[in-house]
């Protein structure tokens, strides 16, 4: 039987220079999809899954972020006096016990595997989660959750996996398969941002991992790897190499770039459409611009 994985590593020390000028006071993470920001849909999702013990790894100017899962007592007192129940769940939602987070700062920008790197030590000699809020993925069972079932039945190391077009491979971490399994396939290698030439398939990494604590092990002796960065990826495929089985999973539902503009604008499209109370605003407004081209000037 496999240990349950409890504990989940989120690595939010980005400067989010895409969004620029926003994130020069606001982090990415908390900026907001619909009315929640990206941060609470990796949160919920991981609960979701079964994880109790929350890793940020961050670095300077992310206070905003630590203050958002604190409690507020005036705000809950002030919607109680109004009697407003719905608000006060919503805003219980975003409420973290006392130890279940923790903040590790990462120093320097030195790439995910790095960030990972860093909450070695909260980690110990268990298997844990990566979760990147970047990536929202809109499922009717939560990503993560449909990982942890799966790892319940293979143990090693599981990482979500997606197809992408030939020509945007150079994007991402690719997988060089074994055998495809059909939701599951076996890893004989990782190739992170190969050129669209010369990458082994179109299965792509995407921001969900269930790791073994050997790729903290294999962390302490990568070396600098694409864009000088010290990537995750070689430390998973070092796993492939001792004979430690790696898994892709490919999960049921869809994901959204939320670290791009144009990704960002499509979950709240998305997201928003999927929501009663916003829905029929949103799809008259949309067909709008769409037969009179009417958007903002």
């Amino acid at each position: 039987m496999q240990t349950k994985v409890t504990k989940a590593i989120f690595p939010v020390a980005g400067l989010g220079t895409r969004f620029l000028p926003a994130t020069k006071s606001v982090p990415k993470e908390i900026m907001t999809l619909v009315d929640r920001p990206l941060i609470q849909y990796a949160i919920d999702e991981a609960r979701e899954a079964g994880i109790t013990e929350f890793i940020f790894v961050t670095s300077r100017g992310k206070g905003a972020l630590e203050d958002y899962f604190d409690h507020s007592p005036t705000l809950e007192q002030e919607l109680r006096r109004k009697n407003k129940p719905d608000l006060l769940e919503a805003l219980e939602a975003t409420n973290m016990d006392s130890g279940a987070i923790a903040y590790i700062r990462q120093h320097k920008a030195l790439g995910l595997g790095h960030a990972v790197w860093c909450a070695r030590r909260l980690i110990g000699d268990e298997p844990f989660a990566v979760i990147l809020p970047d990536d929202v993925i809109a499922a009717e069972k939560p990503c993560l959750k449909q990982m942890v079932e799966a790892y319940a039945e293979t143990g090693g190391s599981m990482v979500a996996a997606m197809e992408v077009p030939q020509e945007k491979t150079s994007s991402y971490g690719v997988l060089d398969v074994r055998e495809d399994m059909g939701s599951l396939v076996s890893v004989n290698g990782m190739v992170e941002k190969p050129p669209a030439d010369k990458a082994p398939s179109n299965l792509a990494v995407i921001g969900r991992y269930i790791l073994s604590p050997n790729v903290l092990k294999n962390l302490n002796s990568i070396k600098e790897g694409a864009g000088g960065e010290i990537q995750l990826t070689d430390a998973i495929a070092a796993e492939i190499a001792q004979n430690n089985g790696v898994y892709g999973y490919r999960f049921r539902g869809q994901r959204f770039d939320c670290g791009s503009k144009s990704g960002f604008l499509q979950a709240t499209v998305a997201f928003g459409l999927a929501r009663d109370d916003l829905r029929d605003d949103l799809f008259g407004y949309l067909q709008d611009v769409v037969t009179m081209g009417q958007a903002a000037e």
